[in-house]
């Protein structure tokens, strides 16, 4: 390779580094209400409200002239590539405690452009007319419920909580606590409330599940599962310089429970598919006038 040519690779190399630690609003090109014309929004991979959401701005955004670009990662680079510019914005983290130490180590690097859900929590549910209301009523109903808790994987902290703080403090230590995956404790739910049998399951807000299912939250009185939590945006440094338009509509984002669920069941409640697209232009159009209050 030639002196010439090597320079020219340099500088190359050295103007994609430069792209890549701005973000992908990078480019010069704008939209008509002058923020960046490229995205890229970082999604954690298989957190489904993060899916929703970010697909729900895409379909507005991209309709609205942006480029936008879904980037899937686990949390940790997420939250990394957020700190260095890689990605632009993020939509799914909890706070104050699951994502709490990634906020800790990079929080300095990052903006917090506010809560559009507050209502994340872990919970225990039943079956909508299930004879009981409370966890502390389980018990003494265990032999209505075919004396057995359906959970999910056994490494989930859902599962870690519902073994370690759930069953001993409510006495549910003689029920079966039956740990396999998600869809196939969405199978067993599906199944109970479709026959009309009672059913509880290990399960968590936001799901789609409580848009699909008649089911209801046991009350939890000794607060074994913790309190809720929100669900925060969090952009990368400068984005309210790139995208001034977009950070005032993700600042003053907000998606009640019942509309997500209703989002996440059209999604991911059917034939399954990685091209959510025309579900989500689906659901838009129902939701019309919920959707032009976001930009409004």
């Amino acid at each position: 390779m030639n002196k010439k040519f090597m320079g020219f690779a340099a500088m190359a190399a050295t103007l994609a580094l430069g792209l890549s630690a701005c973000g992908s609003g990078s480019s010069g090109a704008t939209v008509d209400n002058g923020d960046k014309k490229d995205l890229s929004i970082a999604v954690f991979n298989g957190w489904d409200e993060g899916v929703a959401a970010s697909e729900l701005w895409k379909a507005i955004l991209d309709e609205k002239g942006y480029n936008v670009k879904l980037d899937y990662a686990d949390a940790a680079p997420v939250y990394s590539g957020l700190s260095t510019g890689d990605y632009d914005v993020s939509l799914d983290t909890w706070l104050p405690v699951t994502h709490k130490s990634y906020i800790e180590k990079y929080g300095d690097k990052l903006v917090d452009l506010g809560v559009w859900n507050d209502e994340a929590k872990l919970t225990i549910a039943v079956n909508k007319d299930a004879p009981i209301d409370s966890l502390d009523e389980l018990a003494a109903n265990a032999d209505k419920f075919g004396n057995k808790i359906i959970g999910i994987e056994p490494g989930a902290g859902l599962t870690e909580v519902t073994t370690n703080e759930v069953i001993p403090a409510y006495g549910l230590d003689k029920m079966e606590y039956i740990t396999s995956s998600t869809p196939a404790m969405l199978s067993e739910l599906k199944t109970a409330t479709s026959k009309g049998e009672n059913v509880v399951v290990t399960l968590w807000r936001p799901h789609w599940a409580y848009d699909a299912f008649p089911v209801k939250d046991l009350k939890d009185p000794k607060g074994t599962l913790g309190e809720a939590e929100d669900i925060h945006s969090f952009s990368r440094v400068d984005f309210d310089k790139d995208y001034p338009k977009l950070d005032g509509w993700l600042k003053n984002f907000t998606m009640e429970s019942e509309k997500l669920f209703s989002l996440e069941n059209a999604m991911f409640n059917g034939e399954k598919t990685n091209d959510y697209g025309p579900i989500v232009k689906k659901w838009i159009g129902e939701n019309q006038e919920y959707v032009d209050s976001l930009t409004a």
